[in-house]
């Protein structure tokens, strides 16, 4: 399973390299407003500073929803950088731009997915990836681990290649099921990994062993 921190904070970016389990990093608008990065050019650097600090895939949305505009600046990401993901929203036009992306080699990943069929379409039209909301369909008091599922079924039955990125992520237990079921990839907040590495056994234990430690070798 691969591990994606869903941030555009560059000092949260490379705590997570720093731990040495990072495969990549989305992003999105949102997570770009948050940091303060507003204005083509300044998220285009912003962009750049991401790649230079991770060696693994970036995605990188687009912001126009018609199809030319997804193409246009689509492209002009994948050319600032060899580990740059398109990412598309989940409109017609974005599995259009998606299958234009996937004929030319340009890798791409298909967001705001809430539903098996949408996760077919993206697959149908070449999808890198595809990013399934599964914390926003428990916010809804719908079961965003079942759709992780339904995925995981439909594309070991045809074969299809596209990964399946698990999106919204809350916390650990979310990480955790998704790694049961299969997902490609998690992304989430930094806690979201670094609670994994919680728990109080492993506290008390270590604590005990340093104790037992310093008693003999005062």
């Amino acid at each position: 399973m691969k591990f994606f921190i869903d941030t555009a904070n560059l000092g949260e970016i490379a705590e997570a390299q720093a731990l040495g389990v990072l495969d990549g990093v989305t992003t999105n608008p949102s997570l770009m407003a948050k940091e303060g990065i507003t204005g083509s050019e300044n998220i285009l650097a912003h962009y750049q500073k991401i790649c230079d600090l991770v060696d693994g895939d970036v995605s990188a949305e687009v912001i126009s929803t018609d199809f030319e505009g997804m193409v246009k600046e689509g492209e002009a990401l994948a050319a600032l950088h060899p580990q740059i993901v398109v990412k598309l929203p989940m409109i017609a036009d974005g599995v259009k731009a998606c299958k234009y992306f996937s004929d030319k080699g340009i890798r791409t990943n298909v967001t705001l997915v809430f539903s098996a069929g949408q996760a077919l379409l993206a697959a149908k039209a070449g999808a890198t990836y595809v990013s399934p909301f599964l914390g926003r369909l428990d916010d809804i008091s719908t079961d965003g681990l079942n759709l992780i599922d339904e995925i995981r079924m439909i594309y070991d039955n045809y074969g299809f290649q596209t990964q399946i990125l698990a999106a919204s992520i809350r916390h650990t237990m979310h990480v955790i099921n998704c790694a049961k079921l299969g997902s490609d990839v998690m992304t989430g907040p930094l806690s979201s990994i670094t609670g994994l590495l919680k728990h109080p056994l492993t506290d008390s234990g270590l604590a005990k062993f340093l104790e037992d430690y310093n008693k003999g070798n005062q």
